[in-house]
C-alpha cells in the first residue's frame, strides 16, 4: 500500500509539531519504582500491542495488557508512529496503575525531525519516555567495540542518543530520549535494563507476550 506523498507533507508537519513539544529535561523521578514496556506485534493485517509494567529492580512483571487492532496504515520509514503508535497509547491507557517512566521499541529523537514513535507516544501521553531500536535511522557514530561501551550519535551538528553494545557481535542497540527524559538518563536507565539479552528487560518482555499473541 503507497501513501500519497501530500498525505506524508501533512504528517510531517504533525510530526514537527510533536518534535516542538519534546522536553529533553529529566522529570522522572529520582528514584525510578516501576519501568513500562511498549511494542507490538502483527500476524496479517492485526497488530498486538503490548504494555509491561515492571518492577524497577527485579523486572518482575507487575501488570500486562494486550489488544488487538486492525492495522491500516502501511510501513513508511520515519513515520512508524502512524501505524503503531494509535495502539500502542490505546493499550497504554488500559493500565491500572501507570509507570514512573516508559520504554518503547523504536527511536526516540533519533527521527529526522526529533519525533520518532517513543517521542510521539511521549508527548501524547505526557509520560517520561525513551525510545530503543535495533536499526539506524538517522544520524552518524562508531559502533562500539567492547561489550558495554557506547558511543554518541549525532545528526545536524547536535547529539541525538547513544549506541549501546549489548551483546557480542552485531549486539548493539540505539538509545534516545523520547520525551521528559535527558540524553543522559535515557542511557543510564537502558543500561540498568540490560540483562543477558540484547534489548531491554521492558522491551524484550514486552515483545515476548506481544509475539505471544499474534501467533498464538
Amino acid at each position: 500500500m503507497l501513501v500519497d506523498p501530500k498525505i506524508l507533507e501533512g504528517l510531517r508537519k504533525v510530526q514537527e509539531g510533536i518534535g516542538n513539544r519534546v522536553i529533553l529535561e529529566d522529570r522522572t523521578p529520582s528514584r525510578i519504582r516501576t519501568i513500562g514496556g511498549l511494542d507490538i506485534a502483527y500476524s496479517k493485517e492485526y497488530g498486538y500491542a503490548c504494555v509491561v509494567v515492571l518492577d524497577y529492580e527485579t523486572f518482575r512483571v507487575i501488570e500486562k495488557k494486550v489488544i488487538k487492532t486492525k492495522i491500516d496504515f502501511p510501513y513508511v520509514s520515519t513515520f512508524l508512529s502512524f501505524r503503531e503508535a494509535p495502539s500502542v497509547i490505546n493499550v497504554y491507557r488500559m493500565l491500572e496503575k501507570e509507570p514512573d517512566v516508559i520504554m518503547v521499541n523504536g527511536h526516540g529523537i533519533i527521527h529526522p525531525v526529533r519525533a520518532g514513535l517513543a517521542s510521539h507516544v511521549g508527548v501524547m501521553l505526557e509520560k517520561p519516555s525513551i525510545g530503543v531500536a535495533q536499526n539506524k535511522l538517522v544520524g552518524e557514530f562508531k559502533v562500539p567495540s567492547e561489550l558495554g561501551d557506547f558511543n554518541q550519535i549525532t545528526f545536524e551538528g547536535s547529539q541525538i542518543g547513544w549506541v549501546l553494545k549489548t551483546m557480542e557481535g552485531f549486539g548493539h542497540i540505539f538509545i534516545s530520549p523520547g520525551h521528559k527524559v535527558s540524553l543522559e538518563r535515557s542511557l543510564g536507565i537502558t543500561k540498568h535494563c540490560i540483562r543477558e539479552n540484547k534489548l531491554p528487560e521492558p522491551i524484550r518482555i514486552a515483545h515476548y507476550f506481544a509475539e505471544k499473541e499474534a501467533h498464538d
